[in-house]
């Protein structure tokens, strides 16, 4: 069995799309997992399972939820790799003292052709972010949820994906320790 990173996007956000986690952990322990862990009620799972391809679990995963709930969200399948590279590769250490300011998005696939330009025009004075591979940080000291740029990213990048503050890559980083026993970043 191997460890997993579920990233579930647009679940439980402004009244839309509600699953529980409970039903969540349960769903997925239908359909192979073990282990399962949430953390948060933004569909952050980390859990046990046989499959070996990222992008086949994630149709399985999508596909479930659809079934039993009657929306498919984006799922986005990680590896405790993948975490330690997000964690590696930050380049804002303020993350460390205020784990909100800080977000990784978590990229489907490496932007082909990301419109940096735009992404620098939509940045506020205070606001910095850097596009590292799969990862795009952005540090956003006034708050995320104002962000200009926060809410163009994806669509600016090209790729779809997924974020999360600070706190909680840190805390799925954990998670996946105690999971399957490896040493924490």
């Amino acid at each position: 069995m191997k460890t997993w990173i579920a990233l579930f996007r647009g679940i439980n956000v402004t009244g839309n799309n509600m699953l529980r986690m409970e039903k969540l952990k349960a769903l997925m322990e239908k359909n192979g997992c073990r282990e399962v862990r949430t953390y948060i009620q933004s569909g952050n799972v980390v859990f046990q399972s046989p499959f070996s391809d990222p992008r086949s679990l994630e149709r399985r995963l999508m596909k479930a939820v659809e079934r039993a709930h009657g929306f498919a969200p984006r799922v986005l399948a990680l590896t405790r790799d993948d975490l330690d590279k997000a964690a590696a590769g930050n380049p804002f250490p303020e993350a460390r003292t205020d784990h909100k300011s800080v977000h990784v998005f978590f990229l489907e696939a490496p932007p082909v052709r990301p419109d940096t330009d735009w992404l620098e025009r939509l940045r506020a004075p205070s606001e910095r972010f850097a596009l590292k591979g799969r990862f795009f940080y952005l540090h956003t000291p006034e708050g995320f949820g104002t962000s200009k740029l926060a809410k163009g990213a994806e669509r600016l990048l090209g790729v779809s994906a997924t974020a999360r503050n600070w706190r909680t890559v840190t805390t799925l980083i954990d998670m996946t320790t105690a999971a399957d026993g490896s040493r924490r970043w």
